[in-house]
């Protein structure tokens, strides 16, 4: 065959194609929408999800069972320096919690809830800080040495300064503190800066991190260095074939509609995980919207005011920082009034706001 045979099939090739494009633009588009699907209620969805009798469950107590006889096994490899990786089907929260309330108890514990749509990594840090200082006070208390020079208060300490303590501060051999993250691939936790200080926490000497993951492509998080100098990964496949119920719940059914009843219900679960004074915040936003429901929300100077006056909130960065949970878990939106002041409203229907500040009151 020669060149101009070459040509000319590449050229008949290319021009049919284009014929053929042609054609398919030149139909008659469907008029149909997405919204035209006629799908479940989302509370039915999940009442009827949670109603499936679960099948083979001999099978997976013996599997649950084979696990639970790797305890001592986990706990040797995390005093070796190593972190825990679980991987598999099924929801690992439950295998995961049992493991550190049975075997674990001789350390200190910190969980991370990974599948939240926020997790503040720096607090976390904080935590751990105040955890370690602690454990090295008693130390002291019970032995002549020196604890180590540091500012006071941790939370005025730079993400460097924190690690740098916690990686210099020294221990006893095989104590430490241990990370428990449930889904370190999740929506919270999935950006690459949250990982490179999760890594960097991984390699502290006085830390140690057990984590599972669900996600197909959560490898691709980690480079090379990560996986194998900072988190130190020990691989172990356990299934467990248990429904994903508490991650699912902050998550919307694509199939579902949203209801008023659980969008109150996912509220409420969300607000019981934060601190009272932010709850008592929420609840005056809450309470003015249902007595204003002519106006586009409350002033942020307004919302300020009163929970200064209550004693909620010490300064505007007190009351920012709650905003800012309550804006990440889109428990409250901001939008700019007739008079272009910023107001601060709830995404819920006066019935389901009702029955949201009874759950949590």
């Amino acid at each position: 065959m020669d060149f101009n045979e070459v040509d000319e099939e590449e050229f008949g090739f290319s021009r049919n194609y284009f014929l053929a494009k042609e054609l398919g633009s030149s139909g008659k588009k469907s008029a149909h929408k997405l919204s035209d699907i006629n799908v479940v209620d989302e509370q039915e969805l999940r009442a009827a999800a949670a109603n499936i009798e679960p099948k083979h469950q001999k099978d997976i107590t013996a599997l649950i069972k084979s696990y639970k006889c790797l305890y001592p096994k986990w706990i040797f490899e995390l005093r070796c320096g190593f972190g825990l990786l679980m991987y598999g089907f099924g929801s690992k929260k439950a295998l995961l919690e049992d493991f550190a309330s049975t075997a674990l108890t001789e350390y200190s514990v910190v969980v991370i809830n990974g599948y939240l749509q926020s997790v503040n990594i720096k607090q976390v840090v904080i935590g751990l800080a105040e955890i370690l200082w602690e454990q090295l006070k008693s130390k002291r208390r019970n032995s002549s040495g020196n604890l180590p020079k540091v500012q006071q208060p941790f939370s005025s300490l730079s993400m460097d300064d924190l690690l740098a303590f916690l990686d210099g501060s020294v221990m006893e051999c095989d104590s430490f503190i241990c990370i428990v993250i449930h889904n370190i691939d999740g929506p919270g936790l999935r950006d690459s800066e949250t990982q490179q200080y999760l890594a960097q926490l991984a390699s502290c000497s006085n830390v140690r991190v057990v984590a599972s993951i669900d996600h197909v492509n959560a490898a691709l998080l980690w480079d090379k260095k990560m996986v194998h100098a900072q988190f130190n990964w020990y691989w172990y496949h356990v299934p467990t074939f248990a429904p994903y119920k508490v991650e699912g719940l902050f998550f919307p059914m694509i199939l579902a509609h949203g209801s008023s009843n659980q969008s109150a219900k996912t509220a409420a679960i969300v607000l019981q995980s934060l601190t009272p004074n932010a709850q008592s915040v929420f609840r005056i936003l809450a309470e003015y919207q249902l007595s204003h429901p002519d106006d586009e929300g409350m002033a942020i100077d307004n919302l300020y005011s009163v929970s200064r006056e209550r004693f909620l909130v010490s300064s505007q960065v007190t009351l920012n920082a709650h905003l800012t949970e309550f804006k990440d878990h889109e428990l409250v939106k901001t939008r700019r009034n007739s008079d272009g002041q910023d107001c601060l409203y709830i995404p819920l229907a006066t019935e389901a706001l009702e029955k949201l500040l009874t759950e949590i009151g």
